[in-house]
């Protein structure tokens, strides 16, 4: 069961990955798309989420069916996201604006199927099992997943891209069947999976939201987990740039990527046990703190060389496994908290606003780094029109890189203090206010998973 819902991961760090990563870059220096452009492309897609994730959300709360109320909308997902994230990488024969405006759309119609799959996967954790520490082990396979699979999106992608068009639109086609074997594998891993959630959410959505907006402890883990998202989303960016510009090798960001991913795939076990030891909330105190020392480190790249800076994206990786792992724990026992208080069915909800907000600062990143670049006067070129940067540029993507992360992340670090559903306040929670008997029918109430 726990390899099975895990395997999903796949599709969700590719496709957050790869467009984080590599979409800026592809339209600046591959289709000659003016910076500040292909920062708004890259973000508008994702803006629209803000509107389709609840609504997939309030959808997946009501569904009924024989493979329970998640599960069909992976499918949904599988039918859409596959085909346009390999269209978004396809190569069409525009340069500037107008390929700009193609990116975009194929762009906002796979981020569209991406919610589809997305937000009903993220709901599933809170609903597989009621025990607090038991959900970080279960996500702990999720993350080892997320490691393996930024370590394809964050190496491998770039391999097969290369610097031409031709690279771009055969990495597309390759991911996207990996997507697409991702999300069915998901479905299929699932299908025994246990189901402890509550009675079909009432009322309409506009009355969710508000439910949603007047949970204090999901409000906080969702301006904490916002931050640090944004933070990373600038970071992904900036890294071709800064291969490229900073350390003088373009293909630097595959082993830069390497040693940010290496640490998810070693460190889970400990940072599950510091959980344990300190509290989620303690452990994610601990987690960002890391990632912003990492990012301060990395400004004396410039002077001290490749080395100092893979060394320094080696501390950011760290405190990026600890704050993986820690905020997908802490949203299941939100939804589980929320269920406890109104024994209704309504993580679909909290989980459509987490990913909308999520995908959408992940890729006003992308947005913020362009607008970074643009400030500092970056030339967008294509492979057969290269052209020579100012020094201005260079400032500026080692200013995106490093300290703007840097400041956004102890942000969080500042929210993650106001957190405060520990262990014991959500044990208490339960016992005290146990939820309604559900209503309907059992087969209603407890749909087959």
């Amino acid at each position: 069961m726990r390899l099975g819902y895990a395997v999903g991961s796949f599709c969700s760090a590719n496709f957050t990955t790869i467009p984080g990563l590599l979409l800026l870059y592809y339209m600046t220096n591959v289709l000659a798309v003016p910076a500040l452009l292909a920062g708004i492309v890259v973000f508008l897609p994702k803006a629209w989420d803000l509107i389709a994730n609840p609504l997939v959300g309030q959808w997946s709360d009501r569904t009924t069916s024989r493979w329970g109320p998640r599960r069909p909308w992976l499918l949904a997902g599988a039918a859409v996201l596959p085909l346009f994230f390999a269209l978004m990488f396809i190569g069409p024969p525009l340069k500037g604006v107008p390929a700009g405006i193609f990116v975009g759309v194929m762009f906002l119609i796979a981020a569209t199927g991406f919610a589809l799959y997305e937000v009903p996967y993220k709901a599933m954790p809170a609903e597989m099992t009621t025990d607090y520490h038991e959900r970080t082990s279960l996500l702990q396979w999720r993350m080892i997943f997320i490691a393996v699979s930024i370590g394809l999106s964050g190496i491998v992608a770039p391999l097969i891209a290369g610097h031409t068009v031709d690279g771009y639109r055969t990495m597309g086609i390759v991911f996207a069947v990996i997507l697409l074997a991702a999300m069915i594998g998901s479905f299929y891993g699932t299908a025994r999976a246990p189901f402890t959630g509550q009675q079909q959410s009432a009322g309409s959505l506009r009355a969710q939201l508000r439910a949603a907006r007047t949970s204090k402890p999901f409000l906080w883990l969702l301006g904490l987990s916002s931050a640090q998202t944004l933070a990373a989303g600038v970071m992904l960016a900036g890294a071709p740039y800064f291969a490229a510009y900073t350390l003088g090798d373009p293909d630097a960001k595959t082993t830069l990527f390497a040693a940010l991913v290496g640490p998810m795939l070693v460190t889970m076990p400990l940072w599950v046990w510091l959980a344990r030891r300190m509290d989620k909330r303690g452990a994610m105190v601990l987690a960002g703190s890391l990632f912003a020392l990492g990012d301060l480190l990395a400004v004396g790249a410039p002077t001290l060389g490749s080395l100092y800076a893979h060394l320094a994206v080696v501390v950011v990786g760290v405190g990026y496994a600890g704050l993986q792992l820690l905020q997908f724990s802490m949203l299941a026992d939100v939804i589980a908290y929320d269920g406890a208080v109104s024994g209704e069915r309504r993580g679909g909800v909290f989980t459509g606003l987490w990913t909308a907000a999520e995908n959408a600062v992940a890729a006003f990143g992308a947005t913020i780094y362009g607008a970074v670049l643009a400030l500092g006067g970056f030339i967008s070129s294509d492979p057969e029109n290269p052209v020579t940067q100012p020094e201005s540029a260079h400032t500026a993507v080692i200013v995106g890189l490093t300290a703007i992360p840097a400041v956004i992340t102890i942000l969080g670090v500042w929210m993650t203090l106001k957190y405060d559903l520990s262990a014991e306040r959500l044990a208490t929670i339960t016992a005290s206010e146990p939820a309604p008997e559900p209503k309907g029918t059992p087969e209603t109430a407890a749909p087959e998973a």
